[in-house]
Formats: C-alpha cells, structure tokens, sequence
C-alpha cells in the first residue's frame, strides 16, 4: 500500500481493496472469487474491508470505476503523446501483445469480465461494458482523424476490438504466445491498410 503516497491511509486502504479484487476477478474470475478470498489476500481484517464495501458487488463496482478511471487516463496519454492517429491506433494493438502473458494465461481481463457477468449479472455487466465504451469511442475518434466518417468509423472501431478480443481467448485457450505476436503483426498490418 505504500506506493500509493499522496492518499489518506483509509484512501490506501480502500485502493488496496479495489487493486486486490481486480487481481483476484481476473486470474479467477469474479464467480469464483469470494469476500473471504479478498479479505484473505488483502491481509486486511475482514471488518476493515467491510468498512469500505459490505458486499462482493460494490467492490466489483468499485473495480470496474477503478478499470474505467485507468483507461482514461491511458487514452490521454496516448493522445498526449502520440501525435499521429494511426499510430495511436497501433498503439491500441500493441497492448495486446503487452499483456501477453497475462492473456496466454487469463484472457483479457475486459472481454472475461463482460462475458462471466453476463450470464449472472446483467445489470453489473451494463457497467463493466463501459470500458469498452471507452476503447469504442476512442478508436471511433482516431478513425475520423484518419478522415473516415463516423458511421464507418465506429464499424472499423468495433471491428477492431471484436478482433483484439478474438485474438485473447484463442491465445489463451491455446496458451500459445507465437500465435498472439503473429496476430498482433497482422492487425497492424490491417491498421495501415485502413483508407479514407
């Protein structure tokens, strides 16, 4: 909890609850994960994690906003400093292959979430979709810089995190790494294939 100076220790305290359930939903999924999980891997009393969140869900609640504020905060760094479109694109692709080991062994943690939540739980699912929201309409944005219209840009949008997506549960099913730096090298390929 110590990395995180500049906070109030119950500050620290809560966002060590919150960097522990996100670890915890997604290596094993938020099923599978139970308060006792949490608090056990916290090294925190349980009266203590109880203080913050009473139940399993508004701490998946507080995660997801944890998630959202993370990737608005990668977005704007990218547009800070990444002045090209395209390239910022890519650089959407090359995360991929960032989290490469974490996907060959637990997918992608957005695409794990949304599909687990929405068999059980589809009003928490409505919330955790918002962080493709975010990539969606952030793509849709660096397409119409590339002089697309909207309409097509929000398909190529879509269509690109479907294939970031597919590309995450087929490496993690064949826990196979070549196969994700193949496909990651030919979604960039299609990046600079992408005309007005």
């Amino acid at each position: 909890m110590s990395e995180h100076t500049g906070l109030s220790k119950g500050e620290r305290s809560r966002l060590h609850i919150i960097e522990t359930a996100n670890r915890l939903f997604y290596e094993r999924g938020y099923q599978q994960t139970s308060f006792s999980d949490i608090v056990e891997a916290s090294g925190m009393h349980r009266g203590n994690i109880t203080y913050y969140f009473r139940t399993k869900n508004e701490i998946l609640q507080a995660v997801i906003a944890h998630r959202l504020e993370s990737i608005r905060a990668l977005l704007a760094s990218w547009d800070g400093d990444i002045p090209e479109p395209r390239e910022r694109i890519k650089r959407f692709v090359q995360m991929i292959l960032i989290s490469g080991e974490e996907i060959v062994e637990y997918g992608c943690p957005m695409g794990s979430l949304n599909t687990e939540l929405g068999k059980s739980e589809a009003e928490l699912q409505q919330e955790s979709r918002q962080m493709f929201d975010l990539f969606r309409d952030w793509l849709t944005r660096q397409f119409q810089d590339l002089g697309l219209r909207k309409p097509r840009a929000t398909r190529l949008a879509l269509h690109l995190l479907g294939r970031g997506q597919g590309i995450s549960v087929m490496a993690h099913a064949y826990h196979d790494p070549a196969y994700l730096k193949n496909e990651v090298l030919l979604l960039k390929r299609w990046v600079d294939d992408v005309k007005a």
